[in-house]
């Protein structure tokens, strides 16, 4: 299933939109994960559960950790090397943030792990089904916290602090990042 990146207001041009869109992507993926499993109850997936529980395991598996390294190796990095002291605590949320994207990761590989088993099984055991709710409901409770930081702490002073010079880096290398041309008036293509 291709996924969009941008919109026409959020090209690779205003890479800190495109994180903001990429943070709706996960929200969606990760409402269908709860929807799939509380419907299903670890039972036998028909067409359209089966679609939304294999289409957001990919999601997470593939384009997720994509938006991790925007952050991890190209936001976070450039607001580090910006000398400004009222930076410090948007570092400190920095710090958090790399640290809920570990977390993230040990979350998204048991879900991923027992959403396999699922798709091959067609069934999960209640236990099972019981850990998967737990994971998914945890890592619910972090990206909504995650999220906000990012959204109401961290990108707008990074909007406001990076030039456009940096931006444009940090665009391209987005770009490049998913196999796609930089283009910086028109939105992006679908991935």
């Amino acid at each position: 299933m291709p996924v969009t990146i941008g919109t026409a207001s959020n090209t690779f041009a205003n890479p800190i939109g495109l994180l903001s869109d990429c943070h709706r992507r996960i929200e969606l993926f990760l409402r269908a994960l709860l929807t799939v499993t509380a419907e299903v109850e670890g039972g036998s997936l028909d067409a359209e559960h089966r679609q939304a529980l294999d289409a957001s395991l990919k999601y997470f598996l593939h384009a997720a950790p994509k938006h991790t390294a925007d952050e991890e190796e190209d936001l976070f990095p450039m607001l580090r090397e910006l000398d400004r002291p009222d930076l410090s605590r948007i570092l400190e949320h920095v710090d958090r943030l790399e640290h809920d994207h570990m977390t993230a990761v040990e979350c998204h590989c048991e879900v991923e792990e027992i959403g396999e088993r699922w798709l091959r099984q067609d069934h999960l055991t209640r236990k099972e089904t019981i850990r998967l709710r737990e994971l998914l409901l945890s890592l619910s409770d972090l990206y909504t916290a995650h999220i906000a930081v990012e959204e109401q702490e961290v990108f707008p002073i990074a909007q406001e602090a990076l030039s456009d010079a940096e931006k444009t880096t940090i665009g391209r290398r987005m770009a490049s990042r998913r196999g796609i041309p930089f283009m910086a008036e028109s939105a992006p293509p679908a991935t």
